[in-house]
């Protein structure tokens, strides 16, 4: 089944560059190109479209206003915004609309391997109303201490990187939501970014501020929420799992960027049962109270889908780097991506069995070793070592694995 994709920009000789561009994907996508906010709105109410790639400065209506339309009538369009205006307060105010900000002029390989990105992991995704909720979120809900703890380091005369860091690197929406900004191409990336640190560095010490004073851009939980017990341990799983994949591809001398990707990974790999907790708790709640059987069994009965699939989509369609997006994907079953190397999916899936195995809290015990799989990556005999690398500690001190 093909794709439908709208294109909007009032300056037709852009339309036209894009148009001839794109002529490549014909046989897979649908394209269609109008030169105003409004003639975009009726063409959506029309019939829906997969991906909307709207202009930013436009007459009477902006990109960020269309896309907020966007969302509110055809909330699973994926929604993209470009921009060629130098300030970065047109991107500020799109991050609530937007999945994705590219510049312009536009590279359509890059605009062309991000839209192939999201379709490929909602492809994952049968359920429908998920691929709705999901595409309406703005941002994944964070622990209120750790938002708390940010906000009294950016009201820091001069807070370091570092420290800012160490704060994002023990929560897994704010770390979601700064790698989203960071893999914005209009940030200025040369390549797609894994690293918190160089996430940071590149979005700017003011720029976070901004997000978090200004813009509201990090959601957090209610502590009187039904929801809020769960949080703590899946935080605590996340954030071991990810200091425990980092040491594991350290181990196995890894590129550095692979290192950095794992640990990263590991953070992100359960972000989908964040998303079904604060989207879904009626739903989701029953499914990590249950006693018996493999969470993501009870996931595809109930949803269709796993929260390995739900948090793949949401961080495909914020533009992540395909590395973390296949990681997070497939971190139960590495052996359905035929991968024949390792690969930070290797640590991460190791990393999240070896934790979950003496974890003490039920929803984290979602999946057991592929040793199959890791004796066609020769690796079997290393499973031994690597549990040696899990030591049980706070929070705080696996949080401190990432910098």
């Amino acid at each position: 089944m093909g794709k439908s994709l709208l294109f909007v920009d009032d300056e037709q000789n852009i339309l036209d560059g894009l148009r001839r561009a794109l002529h490549p994907m014909r046989a897979e996508w649908e394209m269609s190109f109008v030169d105003n906010a409004e003639a975009a709105l009726k063409a959506i109410e029309e019939r829906p479209f997969d991906v909307v790639v709207s202009d930013m400065r436009m007459p009477k209506m902006d990109g960020a206003q269309l896309l907020e339309q966007v969302k509110l009538r055809r909330p699973d369009t994926i929604r993209i915004v470009l921009t060629g205006q130098s300030s970065r307060s047109a991107v500020l105010r799109s991050l609530a609309p937007a999945h994705q900000f590219l510049s312009k002029p536009c590279d359509p390989k890059e605009l062309t391997t991000r839209i192939a990105q999201a379709f490929a992991m909602r492809d994952l995704l049968s359920n429908k109303t998920l691929t709705a909720l999901v595409s309406r979120l703005q941002s994944v809900p964070s622990l209120p201490t750790i938002y708390n703890e940010l906000v009294d380091v950016l009201r820091e005369d001069d807070p370091s990187l570092s420290k800012i860091e160490r704060v994002i690197a023990k929560d897994v929406g704010m770390a979601a939501k700064i790698l989203q900004l960071a893999n914005s191409a209009f940030i200025g990336a040369r390549s797609r970014v894994s690293n918190l640190v160089q996430a940071i560095s590149l979005i700017g010490t003011e720029t976070v501020r901004t997000l978090v004073l200004s813009v509201h851009v990090f959601s957090h939980f209610d502590n009187d929420s039904d929801v809020a017990p769960f949080l703590p341990p899946l935080w605590e799983h996340s954030i071991a799992t990810a200091g425990l994949a980092q040491k594991i591809a350290s181990s196995e001398n890894a590129p550095k960027g692979v290192v950095d990707e794992s640990f990263t990974a590991g953070l992100l790999h359960d972000v989908g049962k964040v998303v079904l907790l604060a989207e879904l708790p009626r739903d989701y709640r029953p499914i990590l109270a249950k006693n018996s059987g493999v969470i993501a069994a009870h996931e595809l009965e109930k949803f269709g889908c796993t929260h390995a699939q739900v948090g793949a989509y949401l961080i495909s369609i914020w533009g992540l780097p395909v590395p973390l997006v296949r990681a997070v994907a497939f971190h139960h079953c590495p052996a359905e991506t035929g991968e024949t190397e390792f690969s930070s999916l290797t640590a991460v899936h190791a990393a999240d069995a070896i934790v979950s195995t003496s974890d003490p809290s039920r929803i984290n015990h979602d999946g057991e070793l592929d040793l199959e799989y890791l004796a066609q990556l020769n690796l079997s005999e290393k499973v031994d070592v690597w549990r040696t690398f899990r030591a049980p500690g706070s929070l705080a001190q696996a949080a401190g694995a990432g910098s």
